[in-house]
């Protein structure tokens, strides 16, 4: 006779054990199908000098303080430490090496496939592989004529490939700063943006910025509800001198260049630059299409509400970029995503049949 779990949870990250911990405190029989060797999400991927934007103090999952001092600022490895702790500490029952290629659902209950052949079946699905696994580069004119280095932030660990290089790094997001000042230190480099760069103080009166958001209760706004009148942008935070080091130029910022030539790049103003890498950190695209339900639009996006799909009974999201409030895709954001998603899935459990 076939095993069928109450839930299959597919992604082991942030998202993906927060949920956890919610189902085995309401008691459910789940399991976590994660596709890399270890349950710490995209954390392992990213580049070595990444800290958190949110001190530890608000940098928790559900159940489990971050450790150390309260208003330090994490490294990716001590998340990565955090994560594997935490998997330990609540026995969460993930499964390495399980890259679920698809989703069905058929008579009310879902069959998942994984890449090693295995099936498995639950009356639930929680897709919390959120949207870091699908680095996203635009179609730039002449993209394909480009000699040198192109690659997406992902593919960014640090500066040492790219001493003494001509570097223009596209976007103007928090990575895309960050990873443009650090490499101004070693190379000559420019942050190409669509739109400059605005900044946020990370302290505010004394206090980091996310203390003034909690109280303020913007952090957790559920801006979902607006739908598409819902603010899509956010200020890159000041975490260490960053505007400084900008207005002198360091790296500088320029209008977006309009297209590649063989040996480098084209302004607006139609002059030619020789460039040894191009850097896009342009952000990532939802990867959902192991979900074969009707789950996803035209465009590859999910039919949701705050994290239920709206297409799929049964089948809920967790760690969704704006999901349900600006920190969704943060680990201060996953715990109480995860808690309203599983109360509205024991909802359905309750009239599963």
């Amino acid at each position: 006779m076939r095993e069928i779990w109450d839930v299959i949870v597919i992604g082991g990250g942030q998202a993906g054990l927060s949920s956890g911990y919610y189902l085995r405190k309401k008691g459910y029989q789940f399991i976590i199908l994660e596709s890399s060797n270890i349950a710490a999400g995209s954390w392992p991927n990213y580049y070595d000098s990444l800290q958190l934007f949110s001190p530890a103090n608000f940098s928790s999952l559900p159940g489990m303080k971050f450790p150390g001092d309260l208003n330090h600022y994490p490294s990716k490895y001590e998340v990565i430490q955090y994560l594997t702790d935490y998997t330990q500490h609540f026995q969460l029952p993930v499964h390495i090496h399980k890259q679920v290629l698809s989703v069905e659902k058929n008579n009310n209950l879902f069959t998942v496939v994984t890449g090693t052949g295995e099936t498995y079946h639950s009356k639930a699905i929680v897709n919390a592989t959120g949207t870091f696994r699908s680095p996203y580069i635009p179609v730039i004119k002449g993209r394909e004529l480009f000699n040198g280095r192109m690659l997406h932030s992902s593919q960014y660990r640090n500066p040492e490939p790219f001493i003494n290089e001509r570097i223009v790094v596209v976007g103007s997001g928090n990575s895309a700063v960050q990873i443009a000042i650090e490499l101004s230190k070693v190379s000559k480099t420019t942050l190409a943006v669509r739109q400059p760069v605005r900044f946020q103080k990370q302290k505010v009166l004394g206090q980091d910025i996310h203390v003034w958001l909690k109280l303020s209760g913007f952090d957790q706004f559920p801006f979902w509800r607006l739908g598409k009148t819902a603010p899509k942008t956010k200020p890159v935070l000041d975490f260490g001198p960053y505007k400084e080091q900008m207005d002198k130029g360091k790296p500088d910022q320029v209008n977006m260049f309009t297209s590649f030539y063989r040996d480098g790049i084209i302004w607006p103003d139609g002059r030619k630059e020789q460039v040894d890498t191009v850097i896009f950190a342009t952000g990532y695209k939802n990867h959902l299409s192991h979900l074969k339900t009707g789950a996803i639009d035209s465009t590859g996006e999910p039919i949701h509400v705050g994290g239920v799909s709206t297409s799929v009974p049964g089948l809920y999201y967790v760690g969704l970029e704006g999901q349900r409030s600006f920190a969704s895709a943060t680990l201060r954001g996953s715990g109480p995503d995860a808690k309203f998603v599983i109360r509205k899935l024991e909802r359905y459990l309750k009239l599963y049949k």
